[in-house]
């Protein structure tokens, strides 16, 4: 599949689960001092998802160009140091506000990936939240639960704060999340190490592929946290990696996101 194929074909499985398509935000912030740049494909909702406005609809989709030089997970230090992390990238991206909640958003992810793209499930791991008793939170065993419909418990892995418990910046919305990892390491090499052992150990052919957040709290100020008004679904893919994935490359500049430019240059 070509990338425009892939975009179209995420735009296409959403719109058939009722989902309005919208456009990408542009990515100079307007109207938010806490952001300079678009670094999610939530801040174009974050009004919506504060309560301080309606949305165009209860369920939308969209592919949103993302800098990644502001907000609290930008990992600016990875770029230029692996195949998988872009200063500029693009975000696939599904949200609910007030509609669905965990359960569907796990379905229509497992959904999309294997029975639409035909990734094979026995290369693909989960996280959940583990907790954080410093917030007072627990393991998220409703999400781990779901999960359990699709995968056996060895894909199934807890992880921490850092990695599962996603925050825009030092304030506003925020939820604990789970991502989905992929293995594209060879046959021979998943058959020596379980590629269970090497999520979230920066092995650059184990890698996130699709973060789905479970936005639930506000956090204020004073680092506490209070419920949002609805629970919101804000999901992200990577589409450069999806494309890598689904192209069958080791490095996303190997896609046809990059190689059309990159032979122009040359």
């Amino acid at each position: 599949m070509t990338a425009n194929e892939i975009r179209e074909a995420f735009k296409s499985f959403f719109r058939e689960q009722g989902h309005l398509i919208v456009p990408s935000a542009p990515m100079v912030v307007k109207d938010d001092p806490t952001l300079m740049f678009t670094n999610a494909g939530m801040n174009q909702f974050k009004d919506v998802i504060l309560g301080n406005a309606e949305p165009k609809s209860r369920r939308q989709s969209d592919s949103q160009k993302c800098l990644r030089v502001s907000g609290k997970h930008n990992d600016l230090e990875e770029v230029g140091h692996d195949t998988y992390h872009h200063t500029m990238f693009e975000m696939l991206g599904n949200w609910s506000f007030g509609d669905y909640f965990k359960k569907e958003a796990i379905t229509y992810a497992y959904e999309f990936l294997v029975g639409r793209l035909g990734i094979d499930p026995r290369n693909l791991y989960v996280t959940v939240f583990e907790g954080y008793a410093a917030d007072g939170l627990a393991r998220d065993d409703e999400a781990a639960g779901y999960w359990e419909q699709y995968f056996p418990q060895e894909h199934i892995i807890n992880g921490n704060r850092h990695d599962n418990f996603w925050e825009m910046g030092d304030t506003g919305p925020c939820g604990p999340c789970s991502e989905i990892h992929i293995d594209i390491r060879p046959d021979e090499e998943k058959a020596k190490v379980s590629g269970a052992s090497l999520v979230n150990k920066d092995h650059p052919q184990i890698i996130e592929i699709w973060n789905l957040v479970f936005m639930q709290y506000e956090r204020r100020a004073d680092g506490s946290l209070v419920p949002l008004p609805n629970k919101v679904i804000d999901t992200g893919m990577g589409f450069e990696r999806l494309c890598a994935v689904m192209q069958g490359k080791r490095s996303n500049y190997d896609t046809d996101v990059f190689q059309p430019s990159m032979r122009k240059i040359g």
